[in-house]
């Protein structure tokens, strides 16, 4: 398969508050709401449904591909290049989601990118948000 971009973002309004995530994995759009958590989960939350429909997309060529996850959380991105340590007990949780993910491609890594470049992502986490406060 080769390389697949993706891009992540996850949104809580209010930290905790009503958070949604939301990604583009090679061109399709991908988001939902996650109730009421921080900000940082869902940002690790994006990352974990993006891994999953990139899976989807490709099936068996998985092994074959290069996964490219572009995020505006710095933390995040950090955390997953090793460049900083994870303290916050949830997030160990689901880094390890992550970190089992990762297993089935070829090599996955991670880019922090200005909030401007990541704008699709963000859109997606405030649609869904917005859709949902409307209940």
């Amino acid at each position: 398969m080769g390389k697949i971009t993706i891009f992540t973002d996850g949104g809580a309004r209010g930290n905790p508050g009503p958070a949604a995530i939301g990604a583009v994995v090679d061109g399709k759009e991908y988001a939902e709401t996650i109730g009421k958590t921080t900000n940082n989960v869902a940002e690790y939350k994006a990352v974990i449904m993006a891994l999953k429909k990139a899976k989807e997309l490709v099936g068996k060529e998985s092994e074959k591909t290069k996964i490219e996850i572009r995020s505006d959380s710095e933390l995040l991105v950090k955390q997953q290049n090793g460049e900083y340590k994870i303290k916050e007990e949830s997030l160990k949780k689901l880094s390890a989601k992550i970190r089992d993910l990762k297993q089935d491609f070829k090599e996955v890594f991670f880019i922090a990118i200005r909030r401007e470049k990541n704008r699709e992502a963000d859109k997606l986490v405030n649609r869904a948000l917005d859709k949902k406060s409307l209940f």
